[in-house]
């Protein structure tokens, strides 16, 4: 049975930082490409940024281009989201995937194969 669980989500004021971590069991993490998706209250959920399988490839949205920075450790079958320079309209609930494929696109482009039960992260202003 696959299990993501994200950790590291909290309230911030805006300006600060957080990192998001996501743990992954009962798959090779190495085989998959991986991403970040939020969900603000009475919004639809939206894309945050995808890795691929090996790390060096890396996309993002546009709100979190060169503010947020997606990474993996294969080793320990773990994701991270580094977020700086937090914004108000950063609040959500974020949610670890994993993408279909090994490529990002799996997870931009794609449907994830398995989901998270999210972490909330708050930024206050």
């Amino acid at each position: 049975q696959v299990r993501l669980v994200e950790s590291g989500g909290g309230s911030v004021q805006a300006g600060g930082s957080l990192r998001l971590s996501c743990a992954a069991s009962g798959i090779t993490l190495i085989e998959y490409a991986m991403g970040w998706f939020r969900q603000a209250p009475g919004k639809e959920r939206e894309f945050v940024a995808a890795i691929n399988w090996s790390g060096h490839s890396t996309y993002y949205s546009d709100s979190a281009t060169g503010r947020f920075a997606i990474s993996r450790d294969n080793a320990k079958n773990t994701v991270y989201l580094q977020m700086n320079s937090l914004k108000p309209e950063d609040t959500a609930v974020y949610y670890c995937v994993v993408g279909s494929g090994a490529q990002f696109s799996t997870v931009v482009q794609g449907e994830p194969i398995h989901w998270g039960q999210g972490t909330q992260v708050t930024v206050s202003s």
